[in-house]
């Protein structure tokens, strides 16, 4: 007569179940850090382009264009420009001393490519903006 004996039960499949839960939270955190870090990436080339548009704006105040396309240049092979705003505005004046020019860079619509952090957010692009303000130099206040 045999003796059956307690047969242990396989586990091998409770490994890939593992490996599967554990692989969607871990990419899912990777995604949003890409997306963190593209986003901070574009903010950093529009805080970039606001300093180099201010700088330009010290000099020639009045010289809208020139301002907008100092900025532009800086932003070129950085981000997609078709979708960024400059809009530069003097503020004080010289009877107080607080002659200054502030530069608003605007990018419109920048994209998650994670379509679940849209969802958590609400929607898949959002604005990013960045402001540099700069005392006039040129010309000099009396």
């Amino acid at each position: 007569m045999k003796i059956k004996t307690a047969l242990t039960p396989h586990e091998s499949g409770q490994s890939f179940v593992e490996l599967a839960l554990t692989l969607v939270v871990l990419l899912v955190l990777i995604a949003g850090i890409v997306d963190l870090g593209r986003a901070f990436f574009t903010y950093i080339a529009l805080r970039d382009a606001a300093q180099e548009a201010a700088i330009y704006g010290a000099i020639n105040p009045t010289d809208s264009s020139g301002i907008n396309s100092r900025g532009m240049a800086t932003l070129t092979n950085r981000v997609d420009t078709s979708t960024v705003s400059i809009s530069p505005t003097l503020t004080g004046s010289c009877a107080n001393g607080t002659n200054s020019i502030q530069v608003d860079v605007l990018f419109s619509n920048f994209s998650i490519t994670m379509p679940f952090l849209g969802t958590v957010m609400g929607s898949q692009t959002f604005n990013i903006t960045a402001s540099v303000t700069d005392t006039i130099l040129s010309p000099p206040c009396p």
